[in-house]
């Protein structure tokens, strides 16, 4: 049995499994993150997966790696380029894995990490034309046109939480625009809105240090109970992830919309996005917007051995033209 390792390096954690070739994680190690630069994320990821291979005896024959991490990677050259939308340092993190494991590895951002696992063990048994939308912390998109994942020249498509929307706050964004889809509908928007609204209409949540995000789940559970500060919250998420659904549908026109991420979970939420799509805009999406399949605890790590497996599959050459 060939097996992959996928390591998923996110803001809170980092986690390194061995997944099988049919997507099911055989068994993993999760280790605490919150570093700061990439040299401190660099030197702490390669020791977890140092302790990861002395800890673990993995139960079938190792074929590859495959890196899932935040920020912008170069999965044609392997490289880690930066750990946000700022200019960073160039890191062959793909060749210092491969190195340690003895075995080829790939790299590519969380997102498209999770769009690859749609491609191999979800959406992609049915779908050759589908967006993964992932509402977490933030907000982006993994495109598949034709079977193949649309990565564009720098390596940044599918960035779509710095789209704007017209039903989007006027804040200003990380990325230095203002109205970004990613200031309402996504989780720390939604924490960003509740607690600049504080006072705007009543609310039951129970809010958090300055430092500290609001709880999202509690949020959608007081907004279907008729809060008015959450509902007012929820509700504008919800338009603004409705009107970038439409938006998308209408430039890549798919047949399948798949969406994961923290916040999607709640399937109420979901159903009020899906309430605010024009049935005209959204008829071709003949297989629906529907919840990823795959389990949410689990798609980075899988996501990140999909990104391995599909460059073991492909070989160098033939990836560097995908």
């Amino acid at each position: 049995m060939e097996t992959y390792i996928g390591i998923d390096y996110g803001g809170t954690k980092l986690l390194i499994g061995e997944v099988d070739g049919e997507g099911r994680l055989l068994s993993g190690m999760r280790f605490e993150t919150g570093k700061k630069s990439q040299g401190e994320i660099v030197k702490h990821l390669l020791e977890c997966l140092e302790i990861f291979k002395e800890k673990t005896s993995l139960e079938g024959r190792l074929a590859g790696a495959g890196i899932g991490i935040i920020g912008i990677s170069d999965c044609r050259r392997g490289i880690w380029r930066s750990m946000n939308h700022e200019p960073g340092e160039d890191i062959p993190l793909a060749s210092m894995v491969s190195e340690i494991l003895g075995v080829p590895a790939a790299i590519d951002n969380d997102v498209r990490s999770g769009v690859t696992a749609e491609l191999l063990w979800g959406a992609g048994k049915f779908s050759r034309d589908f967006i993964y939308l992932s509402v977490g912390t933030g907000l982006a998109a993994g495109i598949v046109a034709d079977g193949r994942i649309i990565r564009g020249a720098n390596q940044n498509a599918g960035e779509i939480g710095h789209i704007t929307v017209k039903s989007s706050g006027d804040g200003i964004c990380p990325c230095k625009r203002p109205g970004c889809a990613e200031l309402t509908a996504s989780g720390s928007g939604i924490s960003r809105n509740m607690k600049n609204r504080m006072g705007e209409c009543s609310t039951r949540l129970s809010m958090p240090k300055e430092d500290e995000p609001v709880d999202v789940r509690e949020v959608f559970e007081l907004a279907r109970q008729g809060d008015c500060l959450c509902k007012k919250a929820a509700e504008e998420a919800a338009m603004v992830l409705s009107e970038v659904i439409e938006n998308l549908v209408r430039t890549t026109d798919p047949d399948t919309v798949v969406m994961g991420g923290g916040v999607m979970q709640d399937t109420w939420f979901l159903e009020q996005v899906k309430c605010r799509l024009h049935p005209s805009t959204v008829r071709g999406v003949k297989n629906g917007i529907r919840l990823s399949d795959l389990k949410p605890a689990q798609i980075g790590v899988i996501g990140a051995a999909a990104v391995g497996k599909l460059y073991v599959q492909n070989a160098a050459q033939k990836w560097s033209k995908d």
